[in-house]
């Protein structure tokens, strides 16, 4: 319920005051003239907005003692609800830990698994990793991975299916 004040009273006369009304509709009209005009140029300056499909934090990455070019990286990756990378390989041996959430995986020429909180997966070097996705639409996922790679190489390379 709404009571009525005395500072109220100003405000309902330049409501109902037919000239304010027409300022106010022209005054709208004059905004939404410009705001549209606007919009091409704001919209041009704006960057485009995607969303990833996956974040990836890197922990720490160490040289592998005794074995000449060779280095061990360990990085967290945190999917999106329904966030899947693209099929990709490494060259590297890959060891995968999940740490909360349900990834979905597959090599290439393998059968698809679902792994849970706790559970591990494995890439040889030669692997093409077919599907690495969140198995949940509505919460993320985060894994922990190993990679222990030649360190003149990239941690991973995209490959077409």
């Amino acid at each position: 319920m709404h009571t009525s004040s005395l500072a109220d009273a100003p405000f309902k006369k330049f409501l109902a005051d037919p000239h304010q009304a027409r300022a106010r509709r022209r005054a709208r009209s004059a905004m939404l003239v410009a705001a549209l005009a606007l919009l091409p140029l704001l919209a041009a300056a704006a960057p485009p907005v995607t969303a990833s499909p996956a974040s990836v934090a890197a922990l720490m990455d160490k040289d592998v003692i005794g074995a000449d070019g060779k280095e061990v990286v360990m990085i967290t990756v945190t999917y999106v609800p329904g966030g899947a990378s693209l099929p990709h390989r490494h060259d590297a041996q890959v060891f995968v830990y999940v740490l909360e959430g349900a990834m979905t995986m597959q090599i290439r020429g393998q059968p698809i698994v679902t792994l849970h909180p706790g559970e591990t997966f494995y890439e040889a070097p030669a692997d093409i990793h077919q599907v690495s996705a969140n198995a949940s639409e509505t919460a993320p996922a985060k894994i922990l991975v190993f990679l222990v790679k030649d360190k003149a190489k990239p941690g991973s390379l995209e490959v077409s299916n």
